[in-house]
């Protein structure tokens, strides 16, 4: 025994400074990313597993766009859970709810609206293609922003608000930044959303698989990942504005690693003047860094 409690000391020891060297070298990269880049930039790593975490400007506001109808989801999933709603209960489509001047693919399948769809299927839309007329057909389902927000603070998540819908953040481009998180706590909600259990697990698997059927931002997170590595995310992009200043260029998610291990991963890229291709690729950078560090053999 006298003679174990060294070594294991030791051990212990090497594994410690391992581990600090490698979060070191991913410091390094993140902020070499950064710099090379006229942009405000979030990101928070999260390991499943062992919760570490590694963040980059981790505390700050960013405007989430379309991230928040993760949140959503999350809301709306819960609501299922309670029985107050059903996943194929029958929502009706109105004319007036499907506004023409927004991305919407649940539009163009059903220009005319005046038909009834099941919850799944409205749910697909909004979280798998990002439709911003889903968005706020939800939100009126469920009683506005400020109820998903409730939820989500409620959860524990307290560094985010959501209080203005997609139709709202149209008329104005200020509005979006009212809708902030700051990059951990996106972390910490899709940690909640894997490891406990704020959903049941039907509720679970449904917004797993419809994050991970995902169709906007193939080249975000997953853009210098190897092919086919499974990512259930969600993006948020606004445009560009009069002075060429994107706001939010946004992708967050749950990688799968080759040996089955998982991480949350947030990249939040702001105020820049780079194109869409050029903030994807930042993004892409974050990730793989990440990616790296992971499978770095840190302890």
């Amino acid at each position: 025994m006298h003679f174990k409690s060294p070594v294991i000391f030791l051990i212990t020891l090497l594994l410690s400074l391992s581990s600090f060297a490698q979060k070191d070298i991913l410091h390094k990269k993140l902020n070499a990313i950064a710099a090379a880049h006229q942009a405000h930039i979030g990101f928070s790593l999260l390991d499943l597993q062992s919760g570490d975490t590694v963040s980059l400007n981790g505390q700050k506001h960013f405007p989430m766009q379309s991230v928040y109808k993760f949140h959503l989801a999350l809301a709306v999933l819960n609501k299922v859970d309670q029985g107050k709603l059903k996943l194929e209960q029958k929502i009706h489509l109105r004319k007036q709810d499907l506004l023409p001047n927004t991305w919407s693919p649940l539009r163009d399948k059903y220009p005319s609206g005046e038909v009834d769809i099941p919850l799944s299927e409205l749910l697909s839309f909004t979280v798998s293609q990002s439709d911003n007329n889903g968005c706020d057909i939800l939100f009126r389902l469920i009683g506005g922003p400020i109820a998903v927000q409730r939820y989500i603070h409620g959860l524990g998540i307290k560094d985010v608000a959501i209080v203005a819908t997609e139709e709202q953040m149209h008329q104005n481009d200020q509005v979006q930044f009212r809708n902030w998180s700051t990059p951990v706590s996106a972390a910490r909600l899709l940690k909640l959303f894997y490891s406990k259990n704020i959903l049941s697990a039907s509720s679970k698997d449904f917004l797993w698989k419809i994050m991970t059927e995902t169709t906007t931002g193939p080249n975000k997170i997953k853009g210098m990942l190897p092919k086919g590595t499974p990512v259930a995310h969600k993006t948020g992009s606004s445009g560009s504005n009069a002075a060429g200043l994107t706001a939010a260029t946004n992708d967050i998610g749950i990688v799968t690693l080759p040996n089955g291990g998982r991480f949350a991963l947030v990249v939040f890229v702001s105020m820049t003047k780079e194109n869409e291709q050029g903030s994807d690729k930042i993004i892409a950078e974050l990730s793989k860094a990440g990616w790296d560090y992971m499978l770095s053999g840190k302890p």
